[in-house]
């Protein structure tokens, strides 16, 4: 595991180590998200709470498990005693029986984030899930919601005919379509 090092004038880290140098300190920072990215376990979480506690300010997780309170094993969770360290969002907030995409993150957090940038010059984005890290910096394309009958019949046809049924429907209707998703 990484020993975080935060280096006094150096407002971009990333697991410890320094990407973008400058010369700024706690006083002179502009509003500045500073985001932790990577996979599970490699310490990104105490990278958080380090740099957190240097600028007196809180955690925004950006992991896609992370956010269902049902979720505990296999998703490396911030402990109790973590979580008390500094103020955490976006940690056991949704239920898994809760709709909830990337677009639902990017609409929240974006919310959430000029909130706390009226108290806070620098918040901390920390989390594995690239397209809801993505989303939130740099925006999703608008696409209409799937209609809630459509979703009820292809999970019906999911129960009944199986998934290798449907994937073999997509592949008719877009060959291509394995190159680029996982149909798994």
């Amino acid at each position: 595991m990484l020993t975080p090092h935060i280096p006094e004038n150096s407002a971009t880290f990333c697991l410890g180590k320094v990407f973008k140098p400058c010369n700024f300190t706690k006083k002179t920072l502009p509003k500045t998200l500073i985001v932790i990215a990577g996979p599970t376990a490699v310490g990104k979480t105490a990278t958080a709470i380090a740099i957190a506690k240097n600028f007196g300010t809180v955690v925004i997780s950006a992991d896609a498990r992370q956010f269902y309170a049902e979720m505990s094993i296999g998703t490396a969770k911030p402990s109790t005693e973590e979580l008390n360290a500094v103020p955490h969002y976006f940690i056991g907030n949704k239920s898994v029986t809760e709709h909830y995409s990337a677009g639902d993150f990017e609409r929240e957090a974006t919310l959430l984030i000029q909130n706390l940038f009226k108290n806070h010059d620098v918040l901390i984005l920390c989390g594995g899930s690239g397209l809801y890290i993505k989303a939130l910096l740099y925006g999703l394309d608008d696409m209409p919601a799937a209609p809630l009958e459509l979703r009820e019949k292809l999970n019906e046809r999911l129960k009944k005919e199986g998934l290798d049924a449907l994937r073999n429907e997509l592949l008719g209707l877009e060959p291509d379509a394995g190159t680029y998703l996982d149909l798994k």
